[in-house]
């Protein structure tokens, strides 16, 4: 069974995830969605919470588990027996980033491939950060994010929160 790791904050859970998620299940036999902590963002949505919604999100599509993590991506990609990590990218400016990245997994597990997939068209824009501020803003986000996701964004905010 080819296993790959979709890891990523997901604070919230976009379309544009989704949509990745959906192409990679065409390429690998299971597909972890890992949910992960970075460092470097401070999350609207607590971690279980994220996890929670894209558990939700992703019902119906067999052959996807919604997990947590902790941690080395190599070291949990080991732990999964994955052979591929799925990245998703949007436009030039994400290459970089995850270039380096992918070496340093590579690096850190030899074996690790790294398979970037380019969203929808519709989704090529289309990030967490923007729709949070979309919707902060007052704007209508239904359209960029999963119904649970949608509803749960707008109840956060909503509460001030």
């Amino acid at each position: 069974m080819r296993t790959a790791i979709y890891p990523g904050s997901f604070d919230p859970v976009t379309n544009g995830h989704l949509d990745i998620i959906k192409r990679a299940t065409k390429l690998f036999d299971r597909i972890v969605v890992a949910v992960a902590e970075n460092a470097n963002k401070k999350p609207l949505f607590p971690r279980l919470e994220r996890k929670y919604l894209l558990e939700v999100s992703v019902q119906g599509l067999q052959n996807v588990e919604v997990r947590d993590f902790d941690g080395l991506l190599a070291n949990y990609a080991a732990e999964m027996q994955a052979v591929a990590v799925i990245r998703g990218l949007r436009a030039v400016s994400d290459f970089e980033y995850e270039f380096q990245m992918a070496l340093m997994n590579r690096k850190l597990k030899s074996d690790l491939e790294t398979v970037f997939l380019m969203p929808s068209e519709e989704y090529t824009y289309l990030n967490s950060t923007i729709v949070k501020e979309v919707a902060r803003l007052g704007g209508n986000v239904r359209c960029f994010l999963p119904d649970a996701a949608a509803q749960a964004l707008m109840e956060k905010l909503n509460r001030g929160i």
